[in-house]
């Protein structure tokens, strides 16, 4: 561990005098605080006249401005900023040499992994809580509302998962900048995946479950439960699905669950509008926890791999 620190300081250092660091926080923050601007002028204008309903200071986080709301743009646009990060972490150092450089030092080899996963965790970290915080004030600004212990309960949640999403995607760039030695097929790499993981997991999910279940329809309802099963199966392989889900839940109070798709008879209708209040924060936690913990899961498994890789690699010899 004694290791790790100038590992993490370099890295820090680098990350924060970097041209990149600065364009991409920068193009993050604002972006994200005009989504919120967006939506913060429609639920004002909306809310004009009327009392304000519970946990209206929430509404910034989902309410859709002029496209996206933050919770959809940080879902679509946040794996951007881990694979952004780390495309290039190892084989950069590599091609330049300083890699074989900096193992001829007294420093364990598990320390140079772990201290660039390290810091890109940090960054991430800092980036999210500085534009969360701007965003908290900017909303207080434009909705006069100050937010309840609850929702800053649930903002803080929404943050540590938003943080476990990015971390995955800077676990997956690190992986790909072990295994490839040019910077370029790393980053055409990474976001290969992303886009596959974003963009055709939930097409695909919807054409298999089609394919098998042809029979399902108004006449058969168990066929159309069981596609529904098999759609939000296969979509669930997806990280973008787990995060959506989760933080769907969290940030919406009025949200009882995270399936799109839930078949009631009238007795478990009116038993259900008994409980038409916002569901409890601990409760809401116990929905997403498998989602959460599921990409928690992920986030390991893919360091653990670049972690195995790069400590079987021969590195002093390039």
């Amino acid at each position: 561990m004694i290791g790790i620190k100038p590992i993490l300081r370099k890295e820090l250092s680098d990350h924060l005098s970097s041209y990149r660091f600065i364009i991409l926080f920068a193009l993050i923050a604002m972006v994200s605080l005009i989504t919120v601007y967006m939506a913060g002028l429609h639920i004002k204008k909306d809310l004009e006249g009327v009392a304000k309903p519970q946990f209206v200071f929430l509404m910034i986080f989902t309410s859709s401005g002029a496209l996206f709301s933050l919770q959809q743009f940080v879902a679509f646009f946040g794996p951007l900023i881990g694979l952004i990060l780390g495309f290039d972490t190892i084989n950069r150092e590599r091609n330049e040499g300083t890699l074989s450089k900096l193992l001829s030092q007294p420093i364990y080899r598990d320390d140079v992994i772990n201290g660039k996963f390290l810091a890109g965790v940090i960054i991430i970290a800092v980036m999210m809580v500085s534009i969360i915080l701007v965003i908290t004030g900017l909303g207080l600004s434009l909705l006069g509302v100050v937010p309840g212990v609850e929702e800053l309960w649930r903002i803080f949640i929404y943050l540590i998962i938003s943080i476990i999403y990015i971390s995955f995607w800077l676990g997956v760039a690190i992986l790909f900048s072990i295994v490839f030695r040019s910077v370029a097929t790393s980053a055409l790499a990474a976001i290969a995946v992303w886009i596959f993981f974003s963009f055709f997991v939930s097409l695909g999910a919807n054409i298999l479950a089609s394919s098998l279940t042809p029979d399902a329809g108004p006449s058969d309802p168990e066929a159309v439960m069981r596609r529904a099963t098999i759609e939000r199966g296969i979509s669930l392989t997806s990280p973008m699905e787990l995060y959506t889900g989760s933080t769907a839940t969290i940030i919406d109070p009025m949200r009882k669950t995270n399936r799109m798709f839930v078949q009631m008879g009238i007795m478990e209708q009116l038993s259900i509008s008994r409980f038409a209040g916002p569901l409890p924060l601990g409760q809401s936690v116990i929905v997403v926890l498998p989602y959460i913990i599921s990409m928690l899961a992920i986030t390991i498994v893919c360091f653990a791999i670049s972690y195995t890789v790069f400590m079987r690699q021969e590195i002093r010899s390039l």
